[in-house]
């Protein structure tokens, strides 16, 4: 019983990232915004939030100003929001040794 609360805790979180991960841009009424990094560490998280508990932070840069610092957000992904670029996968290519 305990993974299956796991897994359903575990599922909950990536549902609120969303499809924040690093390389994506998103948009919603606040501004356009480039996913530098996702921390999922809790302690980090609240760290980074300036909160008592977090599960999770997303440090972005608003791609709308040219002058824009990285800044953490701990902001639940709902349907205002929007993506626009999703977050580029690495895919590790392995060439046989000769």
């Amino acid at each position: 019983m305990h993974s299956i609360a796991s897994r359903q805790i575990a599922l909950s979180v990536q549902d609120e990232i969303g499809p924040r991960q690093p390389g994506a841009i998103y948009q919603n009424v606040d501004g356009r915004f480039e996913v530098l990094a996702l921390v999922t560490d809790p302690a980090d998280a609240a760290q980074l939030l300036r909160r008592k508990a977090a599960r999770w932070a997303v440090i972005v840069r608003d791609t709308l100003r040219p002058d824009a610092q990285p800044f953490a957000v701990g902001t639940v992904w709902t349907d205002s929001d929007y993506l626009i670029r999703p977050a580029k996968r690495s895919h590790v290519s392995y060439v046989p040794a000769a």
